[in-house]
């Protein structure tokens, strides 16, 4: 795991109805018991805290030690810089306790006189993993402080050695770091305890991932994304539109290409039309369309466009030419069924229902979770790209892991709500999102947008209102 996780778990835990709280009061006791585990009770401890949440774990491990040894606080800074609501709320609660001593040092000077030498462990609660750089007063002190002391007393970092990985570090004898060990951490020895996080949030797809998913990169025109959508045909023109439309409120510019007969319809100074010759997209649009593709930095094919047996070879032949990452949808899929191979070595995610699966694979899901789970991950492998399985459950997989998604409705079963779903993935592509998270954070934000439908209009309802709520899906998830 990734220290990035660890920030989407929080928020998906706080989701599913984990407080912060909980988490922290969990992280602070892991920490109280792994020191009385291995060093005993009735010891000397100092605790040194900074005034972000590691320091608020530094104040949970402090109560709970305090029951049975001579605890001391150490706050390094100002304690109206204490930030979120949970590190204050343990922060108070110490305040009430007498028989917890507490320091507050906002000045180096005090920080360098200080004399530890009575302390049996002192546990380094001053920085967690979010920083950057080399720590700046007085927190820098208070490691050098620290370190004066290594070899002498136990000293015990709370999730990463403060400061690591710069040189300017605490030299923990190891660090309690809470659920999992993180990929990046390397150097210095980790006991990992349990904080409360359940089993759904290795698979569960939140807000969290969302959240990430959705970071802008520039202020420039251009910088946050250029989409192409590639559909519509002499029968359908509704749906490569909802695809366009969805994704026009993520990126800062989306092309629509369609044949020139369905693109008459569409009138929308949002969406950049591209038309090409005839009714339906055939070989001979095979030198236009991989032009427009060069200029996008992701690419939509498949809503609407027809299953004529010109534009399943033209969807074939663009998918090989095609080096931009792609959303393969609706009757793009029946195309690709017919040649797998032409995917290899590209990027992409496959946006199939379980009829369209059975299509593709020759396999239809099974009922369970875990079943269907097991068959798209296979297939993922299988195809060297993500799948994303449409249904109650939306299931997604890149081949080596599997997420599931459970936003949406039953009045998302009408017609277009899966051009939406693809619009909006094919824009967190645009936007530099590698497939995975782009489909499962797609996936969520859909389903968020018909369930805010819903809440307005109950069950019947129709795409084009999907694709309208995607800012306000959006302005919950940067909320949440």
């Amino acid at each position: 795991m990734r220290i990035e996780d660890v920030y989407i778990w929080d928020i998906n835990a706080k989701w599913l109805g984990i407080t912060p709280y909980q988490l922290m009061e969990n992280a602070g006791a892991g920490v109280a018991r792994v020191i009385e585990e291995r060093f005993g009770k009735g010891l000397k401890v100092a605790i040194f805290s900074g005034t972000g949440n590691n320091g608020g774990d530094g104040f949970v491990a402090a109560r709970h030690l305090s029951f049975e040894n001579e605890v001391t606080l150490f706050l390094v800074g100002d304690e109206a810089k204490i930030r979120s609501e949970e590190a204050r709320h343990n922060w108070e609660i110490l305040k009430g306790l007498d028989f917890v001593k507490i320091k507050v040092l906002k000045d180096s000077a005090y920080i360098k006189s200080l004399d530890l030498s009575g302390y049996d462990a002192i546990v380094d609660a001053l920085l967690g993993a979010g920083t950057k750089g080399e720590p700046r007063e007085p927190i820098r002190s208070a490691i050098e402080k620290i370190n004066e002391y290594a070899g002498k007393a136990k000293i015990v970092s709370v999730d990463l050695p403060s400061g690591y990985p710069s040189d300017v570090r605490v030299k923990a004898d190891f660090a309690v770091t809470f659920q999992w060990d993180k990929e990046e951490y390397k150097g210095f020895g980790r006991v990992v305890v349990k904080i409360g996080y359940p089993r759904e949030l290795y698979h569960l797809v939140g807000p969290g991932d969302a959240k990430f998913a959705l970071r802008k990169k520039g202020g420039h025109k251009g910088q946050n994304g250029k989409l192409l959508v590639i559909g519509g045909s002499e029968d359908y023109f509704g749906a490569p539109y909802l695809a366009a439309r969805a994704a026009a409120y993520l990126v800062d510019l989306v092309y629509l290409t369609m044949p020139e007969y369905s693109a008459k319809r569409i009138t929308d100074p949002d969406v950049i039309l591209r038309p090409v010759e005839g009714r339906n997209f055939s070989e001979e649009h095979l030198e236009e369309v991989p032009k427009l593709a060069e200029k996008a930095d992701a690419v939509v094919i498949g809503p609407g466009i027809g299953l004529a047996e010109e534009t399943k070879e033209f969807v074939r032949e663009f998918i090989k030419r095609c080096e931009k990452p792609m959303v393969i949808d609706a009757d793009g899929l029946k195309a690709v069924a017919e040649d797998l191979n032409a995917l290899e070595g590209k990027t992409f995610v496959l946006t199939p229902h379980a009829g369209e699966l059975k299509v593709l694979f020759g396999e239809k899901p099974e009922e369970s979770l875990e079943e269907k789970a097991k068959l798209v991950m296979g297939k993922a492998g299988q195809v060297g790209g993500v799948i994303l399985l449409k249904g109650a459950y939306d299931i997604i997989s890149d081949g080596r892991v599997w997420k599931y998604n459970r936003t949406g409705n039953r009045g998302m079963t009408t017609g277009g709500t899966g051009d939406v779903l693809a619009g909006i993935v094919g824009a967190l592509l645009a936007l530099g999102n590698e497939p995975l998270r782009a489909a499962s954070a797609g996936a969520f934000l859909n389903g968020l947008a018909g369930d805010m439908v819903k809440e307005e209009l109950g069950e019947n309802f129709t795409a084009l209102e999907v694709a309208k709520k995607v800012p306000r899906a959006v302005k919950w998830v940067l909320e949440f």
